[in-house]
């Protein structure tokens, strides 16, 4: 079964495929998502995958966390830890905790990632290019490829970027990665 905020988000990403005029097959073409997993995702019958909204983020050319604001709470100036929405993607382990969730007026964003061992993640498109990014490593070890440049991250390092291609996290089989991700 699954939780509240995954109901949400599977009646938000309807909305947004409505609100383009598009069918599941145009949303399927738009993403390379399959008409069938968009429509179990829209029902809430599965949770998406992190590759998956990226994708349809892409399509949408709506950064992810913006996505997941229109499915959390609204905006207030402090976020008790109690309060801090948690999503998992069911295929990887990955989860993404939003410490700091964007809110009108404010630009950025800060994120608390967790990605297994022995996990690959790939985003094929920016949802929204030019995003700067900040990646802090709070432990472990992550082989991050941005625009076809493999970095090897461990406890203590930041990579700072402009997101303007695919990107891929990658954990070795013995040792996960936890960091955090500023967006601004």
């Amino acid at each position: 079964m699954l939780d509240d905020l995954s109901k949400r988000l599977a009646g938000r990403l309807k909305e947004l495929r409505l609100g383009r005029g598009w069918s599941l097959d145009q949303l399927a073409m738009h993403s390379g998502v399959s008409r069938a997993t968009l429509s179990r995702m829209e029902k809430a019958e599965v949770s998406p995958t992190a590759e998956g909204l990226g994708r349809l983020c892409a399509a949408y050319e709506l950064p992810m966390s913006r996505l997941m604001m229109m499915v959390e709470d609204s905006f207030a100036p402090k976020v008790p830890f109690a309060n801090q929405a948690e999503w998992e993607d069911p295929d990887t382990g990955f989860t993404r905790r939003s410490v700091s969730p964007p809110a009108g007026g404010l630009s950025g964003e800060v994120l608390e990632c967790h990605l297994p061992s022995g996990q690959r993640i790939a985003y094929g498109t920016p949802s929204r290019s030019g995003l700067e990014h900040h990646l802090v490593m709070l432990d472990g070890a992550l082989n991050l490829t941005v625009d076809g440049v493999t970095h090897a991250l461990s406890g203590g390092d930041c990579l700072r970027y402009h997101l303007s291609g695919a990107t891929t996290f990658e954990t070795g089989p013995t040792r996960g990665a936890r960091y955090l991700m500023v967006l601004i």
